[in-house]
């Protein structure tokens, strides 16, 4: 098992959900869950077109969120 990052953005569309691994890698959808299930498919059918090799290289990257405080004039 490898896990990924899932960002999701929510817009005037709805919700809009990418991998940051996998680059091109996006879906979206009217709620975080279904966002979030397609995200799932999107990257189960993206990991299918890889061979191990590429797949190795591109679940190994260590990406890493937080959030941080700014101030807004």
């Amino acid at each position: 098992m490898n896990k990924v990052t899932v960002i999701i953005e929510k817009d005037e569309n709805g919700y809009f959900a990418y991998c940051p691994e996998l680059e091109g890698c996006h879906t979206q959808g009217d709620t975080i869950d279904e966002a979030l299930a397609n995200i799932k498919e999107a990257i189960d059918l993206y990991i299918e077109t890889l061979s191990p090799e590429e797949a190795k290289q591109m679940l190994s990257k260590e990406i890493l969120t937080t959030t941080m405080e700014i101030k807004v004039a």
